[in-house]
């Protein structure tokens, strides 16, 4: 997928602002978050391009801003009248014309569309509203089929420019999906676009486990009824069993090299973490003990992994070197907490911990300080933090059956992914696809 978006999409920058003491407009990390009010004018249909292209394209990136959490999306519908029409990329002379809209921000642009070849021309500028200036502006070209990732590579362009770090709008998210009796894997856009099922055996598979390199899925699936791990291509090829060692083979993470899986797996009575190489051969036992040991993950700088035990009498969360040595608990805050996964950065772990009666999201440093609970309704399960560590997704029954969501890293803007109808859980979030 990624050389075929590489092949069909270009990109000219055509006027750009030096980064190096660039002003940087929003502040992710601050305690509070303001968002910015960005203005977006209608898009001008150019060379005959069809009035419902521009509108895709507006549809498109108005959604992608109001989904960053850190944009007031001003649409052209709110504008006053006299700023409603106007369409395209305004010269700087009429900049003062755009005060009235209420924005700090407008990004304005228009599409180009050769009819023989299918191609389109996105073109956009960035202006700052209260200085009066243009900020940048890029042309993206690419074929229709890839319509949907140039409007995503525009908003990481925004978002990079005014928060001066990219976002994530090429990103996906895997998860496991209820179908037709059983439970497939899916891929899903950072926006819950573009939903694809993966795998179709039928059978019950379960965490999915993006390799580094964005081109392979590990998963567990019941599919020759013990439950193994398989790697599988993302585009649903080349399914492969590659670990199915008597009893568990579960809960795969990819070492940050790919050259190692952490795994639980049961080979002795109890469930231990094992470390196996990418091609299956090799396990390696980690844990030691009485306790039960699941769902490993491993940290970016491949130095330590996460893990879940019961050998304190309930459930936490404990840290070890990636030999299993230097073990320490981590969790001491409720009875019962799961799913461990690292931040970007690796000084913080969400989790799932059991409160009140339900289970919710939980963000703890990896020295057990500041805690932070970011949910509050229905049971949230399997945290995964996306790669530039501004979000997490996770799984909530919070209307009903269990969905996959999205929020900020700090809780705020929480909203369910898909609109599919069936039980989703386990979303694991790609690297980006560029």
């Amino acid at each position: 997928m990624l050389k075929f978006f590489l092949l069909l999409v270009s990109l000219l920058s055509f006027i750009s602002v030096p980064s190096a003491g660039a002003r940087v407009y929003l502040d992710i990390n601050a305690p509070t978050l303001v968002q910015i009010p960005i203005v977006l004018p209608k898009w001008k249909s150019v060379d005959k391009a069809p009035a419902d292209l521009s509108e895709k394209v507006y549809e498109i990136l108005s959604s992608d801003l109001s989904l960053s959490g850190f944009f007031k999306v001003i649409d052209y519908h709110r504008l006053p009248p006299p700023l409603q029409n106007k369409e395209g990329i305004p010269d700087t002379l009429s900049l003062r014309e755009w005060t009235p809209s209420g924005g700090e921000i407008l990004l304005a642009g228009e599409v180009l569309f050769d009819a023989g070849s299918l191609n389109v021309k996105l073109k956009f500028h960035l202006v700052d509203l209260v200085e009066q200036r243009h900020l940048v502006g890029k042309q993206y070209e690419g074929h229709i089929h890839t319509l949907r990732n140039m409007v995503h590579r525009m908003a990481d362009e925004v978002v990079l420019q005014l928060t001066g770090e990219r976002g994530v709008y090429t990103t996906k998210i895997a998860y496991a999906g209820f179908q037709d009796g059983g439970k497939e894997i899916f891929i899903a856009d950072f926006d819950g676009a573009g939903v694809k099922q993966i795998t179709q055996n039928h059978s019950i598979n379960l965490s999915p486990a993006w390799s580094p390199d964005n081109k392979r899925i590990a998963f567990t699936s019941y599919l020759k009824r013990n439950p193994d791990l398989y790697l599988i291509d993302t585009d649903g090829k080349n399914l492969r069993r590659f670990s199915f060692y008597p009893g568990l083979n579960v809960s795969p993470s990819w070492s940050p090299d790919g050259k190692q899986i952490a795994i639980m797996m049961a080979m002795e009575g109890k469930s231990d973490i094992f470390v196996i190489d990418a091609n299956g051969d090799h396990p390696k036992k980690l844990t030691k003990g009485h306790g039960n040991e699941a769902s490993p993950r491993w940290s970016p700088d491949g130095q330590r992994i996460a893990f879940v035990s019961d050998r304190s009498g309930s459930p936490q969360i404990y840290i070890m070197a990636n030999d299993g040595s230097n073990v320490r608990r981590l969790t001491y805050e409720g009875n019962y907490n799961t799913s461990p996964s690292w931040s970007p950065k690796g000084d913080r772990i969400a989790y799932c911990g059991r409160g009140g009666g339900r289970f919710h999201i939980f963000t703890i440093g990896v020295d057990g300080s500041g805690l932070q609970r970011l949910t509050n309704s229905g049971d949230n399960e399997s945290p995964c933090w996306s790669p530039d560590g501004r979000y997490i997704a996770f799984s909530s029954s919070r209307a009903g059956g269990s969905k996959i969501y999205i929020m900020n890293s700090n809780g705020f803007n929480q909203r369910r992914l898909t609109s599919s109808k069936g039980v989703e859980s386990s979303p694991a979030w790609s690297k980006r696809f560029d």
